[in-house]
């Protein structure tokens, strides 16, 4: 569902993504929330895709090592996707 009335504040920049839509043509819904911070990485680069990697696979059990690839593939599909709707 997500946010259905706009920020009425002029001072800030507002993007938007639709989550939801990019991980379910990704085949899964899980992934979500690596969409959502691909976009975020995308508008505020905080730290580097090959970081993010790094801590992935540092931080994902290897027995669930096959799901790395797909987590990336949600992050750069976030960055990709993520749509500017105002500039401050």
């Amino acid at each position: 569902n997500g946010i259905t009335r706009a920020p009425e504040r002029t001072d800030i920049d507002i993007h938007r993504i639709d989550a939801i839509e990019v991980a379910a043509k990704l085949g899964n819904s899980k992934v979500y929330n690596m969409v959502v911070l691909g976009a975020f990485l995308q508008v505020k680069p905080l730290v580097s895709l090959e970081n993010v990697e790094k801590g992935l696979a540092k931080s994902i059990p290897s027995r669930y090592a096959q799901m790395i690839p797909l987590n990336k593939a949600a992050i750069e599909d976030g960055m990709k996707n993520v749509e500017i709707v105002s500039r401050a």
